[in-house]
């Protein structure tokens, strides 16, 4: 079966779990026989994919007489979580030879054009779209193919604002693209709810996949930083925030879990490793609740070094307020840590070696951190449960449920 894939972010080029979860998906699919051509909006680099071949919608600017603004440096324009105001303070900093559009519903816009062209182009049984900003390209794309169309929704405009006060353009979008979609596939029973309550899509349209994680990319690292060695070796905890630093993720809710703490365990740092834009916020946060010296802020960490991180905490915290899935918890589960997680994410439907809260009740949260790191045998328990549980939920295992929803809009 062949799949035309629209998405926005494609590993190592990623800002997030979007990127993540599309290469993961990508990878199982091939693995099982699926070929996939997968659009990106911008060619930044080289893939070498069995069974799957990258389609660059920029290569058809210039063959379709598209026009825009000549910009380079500029990745951070067309990562999946930018907003409108963070679009344009990106293109008046930026140079070069790369078209962009001026705003991002344009740019936006731009690629469901050339959505048309590759449509037209690629042989494929069915059209799958990632995420609002890939969901007008599917449309297009079914248009013009007659094809079914999945679109694939990994968060709403409500998770990331994590509220009432949506975009609204955003939200027509996202109505739009499950409305023309054939199928909508939720990446947790929390989204199709939220699909089916704030969008008012039938249940029956809505499929849940649940994203997984692939044990081969945790391998436990063999070195750790020195800094980090040093506060481990003089019997310092690590309490760890992996993750992008806005509304939606609830880094407030994590200083004032992390200033209850200290109250109680003296021996705890906490890392947070991210970028965003609370990221400001939350350092003043800490600086003015007098936490400077328990706190370290690590910036945006990928690869080796994310890795490294992982290994080293004794607990992982994701207090979000309203998360679609969440794959860190399931990483840092596969990297040795046990998580605590907020009742308002998906991915707590799938790992019962977990530890929840509710993200505004910071008293229960502390509470809960200063268990593990006062108790050992709590520690230990959930450590290994956790981890056999997380190498259960692999990307082969979602992937084989998506290839089951491909059948029935195929058969």
């Amino acid at each position: 079966m062949k799949v035309l894939m629209f998405g926005w972010e494609f590993p190592p080029y990623n800002s997030g779990g979007l990127g993540v979860a599309c290469l993961g998906l990508t990878r199982a699919l091939s693995r099982l026989g699926m070929e996939v051509s997968f659009v990106l909006p911008k060619r930044l680099g080289k893939y070498d994919m069995s069974n799957t071949q990258i389609v660059f919608a920029d290569d058809f600017y210039q063959k379709l007489g598209i026009s825009g603004i000549t910009f380079h440096e500029v990745d951070s324009l067309l990562y999946p979580y930018v907003d409108s105001d963070a679009y344009m303070t990106g293109l008046s900093a930026s140079r070069g030879p790369v078209p962009y559009a001026s705003t991002l519903m344009q740019e936006v816009r731009r690629y469901a054009r050339i959505a048309k062209t590759i449509a037209q182009e690629e042989s494929f049984d069915i059209i799958h779209a990632h995420d609002w900003l890939s969901f007008e390209a599917g449309i297009v794309a079914k248009q013009i193919s007659g094809k079914p169309l999945i679109v694939h929704v990994h968060a709403t405009e409500f998770d990331r604002c994590a509220g009432d006060h949506i975009n609204q353009e955003v939200y027509d979008i996202e109505l739009r693209g499950m409305n023309e979609a054939d199928r909508i596939v939720a990446v947790s029973q929390w989204t199709k709810n939220v699909i089916v309550s704030r969008y008012g899509i039938s249940p029956d349209k809505v499929s849940v996949v649940h994203n997984g994680v692939d044990e081969t990319d945790f391998i436990r690292p063999q070195t750790m930083p020195h800094e980090i060695l040093s506060l481990k070796s003089a019997g310092n905890k690590i309490v760890l925030f992996v993750g992008r630093i806005t509304i939606q993720k609830g880094p407030d809710y994590f200083v004032k879990m992390a200033r209850t703490v200290l109250e109680h365990y003296k021996d705890v740092y906490f890392v947070v490793s991210g970028s965003g834009d609370m990221e400001r916020q939350m350092i003043e946060q800490v600086a003015t609740s007098g936490m400077s010296d328990r706190f370290i802020f690590t910036g945006f960490l990928r690869g080796e070094e994310l890795n490294q991180i992982y290994a080293a905490a004794d607990l992982y915290v994701m207090p979000s307020v309203s998360e679609p899935f969440g794959l860190t918890p399931l990483e840092a589960n596969l990297s040795g840590a046990p998580a605590l997680v907020s009742k308002q994410t998906g991915s707590g439907e799938i790992m019962t070696h977990t530890l929840k809260c509710d993200f505004w009740d910071t008293d229960e949260m502390a509470n809960q951190v200063i268990s593990v790191l006062q108790h050992p045998e709590l520690y230990r328990a959930l450590k290994e449960n956790s981890f056999s549980q997380a190498r259960t939920n692999s990307w082969q295992k979602a992937a084989q449920k998506l290839i089951g929803v491909y059948k029935t809009m195929t058969a």
